[in-house]
This record gives structure tokens, sequence and C-alpha cells, in this order.
């Protein structure tokens, strides 16, 4: 890899020094049969969707720049949750919604806290950002320690807060009662990432809709690279106090939402019962699993998610992970993550790839 900090011969400048050791986020792509490493939907979108999005990228002027306010898109996601349009705000994937909130509110001189084991690309994002992480540990069975949370932000006064709920690797989401108690704490935004929040028995869309002035500081992320299966497609977006969409507005690039996918996340919007069809059968087939880990010399937890965190205990977690490669099945490797040693997590995936996933594992572990 080539040196970012001395620039070349020519005079290239270096990388901000605050850059230098960073290490972009990626997860393997491997050429597998089944691919179970990244919490994508294994369900293709549904057919009338397709037709749907392909009679309306017919009728795009692709010569013309797109809707800028993305107003169309904005305002099915608003009737769905039952907020105003000036409460939504959409980007690339919730990954740019998360870049534009750290663009706003972080930045050097500002922090940000996290509470981990949690989704990395919180702290990757905020040192883009240059803003300054602390950390606190959840606990052992990875719920919030709110005695913790409580002295991370007493000592840092964080500008952002961010929860994963459900979290991502453990797959644990935050009660309602400890959202609200974190809402309670924070003295800047509180941001709950709610990517897997449609497999979870609570959101905290309900904590903002409950009490809108109390919680004007508390901001919901959202995805549609899951549960609607469109991770193709990179579309997500948060729901939150008008003044904190136009600042993300301020921050972000000008047409930075193509036409054709705010057709896309549009049109999914009508197909919301197909969506929880498919949480419905994710979540069954979850359950399957973490009954089968019953029987295998694994520790696993409860999951809230489309997918599982488990430690083999019979074998290193490298090898178990190399064995299911060995039999065409990827993972997720986490045994190297902070808090998380000996960890794999495994994606739920349709029944006959679930069905190779626990044959090669109870091989691996025999």
């Amino acid at each position: 890899m080539a040196d970012l900090g001395e620039g070349s011969a020519r005079g290239l400048p270096g990388v901000r020094p605050d850059l230098e050791a960073l290490v972009g986020y990626h997860s393997a792509q491997v050429d597998v049969d089944v691919r179970l490493n990244t919490n994508e939907s294994p369900l293709p979108p549904p057919d009338g969707w397709l037709d749907a999005l392909a009679d309306a990228v017919r009728g795009i002027e692709f010569n013309r720049y797109p809707e800028r306010e993305a107003t169309g898109l904005r305002r099915a996601l608003a009737g769905s949750h039952g907020v105003g349009i000036d409460e939504v705000f959409c980007a690339n994937g919730s990954n740019e919604v998360l870049q534009c909130l750290l663009l706003a509110y972080g930045g050097p001189g500002r922090t940000a806290a996290l509470f981990e084991p949690t989704y990395t690309l919180h702290r990757h994002i905020a040192r883009i950002t240059g803003t300054t992480v602390v950390a606190g540990a959840r606990r052992d069975d990875f719920a919030l320690d709110l005695d913790v949370v409580a002295a991370v932000v007493a000592g840092s006064d964080p500008a952002v807060t961010f929860l994963c709920s459900p979290n991502n690797p453990s797959g644990r989401a935050d009660t309602p009662a400890e959202v609200e108690r974190v809402a309670g704490l924070v003295p800047g935004l509180l941001v709950v990432d709610e990517a897997y929040g449609q497999f979870a028995p609570s959101s905290a869309l309900a904590l903002r809709r409950g009490d809108p002035a109390g919680t004007r500081h508390v901001v919901v992320v959202r995805t549609f690279s899951k549960t609607w299966s469109m991770a193709g497609a990179r579309l997500g977006y948060l729901v939150a106090d008008p003044d904190v969409v136009a600042a993300c507005e301020l921050v972000a690039l000008p047409y930075h939402l193509d036409a054709a996918k705010q057709a896309a996340g549009r049109l999914a919007l009508d197909f919301v019962d197909e969506m929880e069809h498919r949480v419905a059968a994710i979540t069954e087939e979850r359950g399957r699993i973490a009954a089968a880990f019953a029987d295998l010399a694994v520790e696993t937890w409860p999951s809230d998610a489309n997918f599982l965190l488990f430690r083999p205990l019979a074998k290193p977690a490298t090898q178990v992970w190399t064995d299911l490669l060995a039999a065409s099945v990827l993972v997720r490797d986490c045994s190297t993550w902070p808090g998380l040693t000996g960890c794999l997590r495994v994606t739920v995936g349709l029944p006959e790839e679930n069905d190779r996933f626990l044959a090669a594992l109870t091989e691996s572990l025999r």
C-alpha cells in the first residue's frame, strides 16, 4: 500500500495526519455458494416492485438533474411513519445519513460517544469527519450499562451519542426504557441506528412521536438495505426534528440522491405487506438456527435482528471460519474485534442456505 502521509515525488500533499492510521471498512467478498456475512436480505425484491421501477425508470429524464429535495420519496416516508415531510432526510444508504449528521454536528473540537461492541462505522465515520470518539463498554451480555452511559456522557459532553438497536454485531435491541433513559442523559443528539429495526419489538420512533418537544434531540436512522431487499440501491433516511433535517441538507452535496434511487424507495413503500412477510419468514428461520445452536458446542446470544452472533467452544473461531469457507459457506469473522474474542456472526439466509451453514458448522465442530 502506498505511503499516504508523505506525498509523492511530484509534490502531492499528504493525507490528513489523523487519517494516516485509518483502515477502510470492508467485509470479505468471496465467490461462495452460501454468502451469510453481510446481513443482506436473502430474498430479491418483489416482482411487482421491479416492474413498477422499470416503468418509472423509463420515464426519468436522465439528461436533467434529479429532484433535489426528493419530495416524493420523503412524502411517502413521512406518511408511512406518521410524521411531517420536514422531519425526513434521505441519503445514499444509512452510512451517508450518519456522515451528514457528523458533518453537521461533529467535527474538530466535538465528541461522539458510543458503546462497544457496536457498529464499527459509527467510530469510523466519526474519525473521518475529525470528530473525537469516546467509548464505553457494554455488559458481557451486550446490554447497555446505564451507569457506564452516564459516566461517559458526563465526562465527555458529546455532541452526538450513538445507539445501535438492534445492535450490530450482537443482535440485541435496547429496550424502550433504556433508550428513553439515555435520551434523558445526553446533552446533544441521540442517534438511534435502526438498520434492523423492522425485526425488533420496539422502535425509538415511538419515543419521538410520543413526546416531540421533549425528544427534539432524538434521531432515528433507517435503511432500505435489509428488510426491503434493496442493498444494491444504497438508500437510507432519518426521522428527526426539522432543524436536524435542515442541518443535514446544509452539508449534503447538491443532487446527491439520483432519480432512480428516489423512485426505487418511493415504490418500495407500496409493498409493505411483502416486506412484513419477509421479516416473519426470516425471524422464523432465525429461531430455527438458534434452536440448532443449542445442540452444538457454541455460545450464542438472543437476537432481535436478521443475524446471530456465536462463539465456537470446541475449536478456534478462525479455524471454524476456514472450515465453513471450505464448505463454500461465508460468515463474518468477528473474532479479533474488541469485546468479541472468538466470535463469528451469521446472517439468516434462505432455509436451504441455513441448512448448508448448520451442516458445515456441525461438521467443523465434530
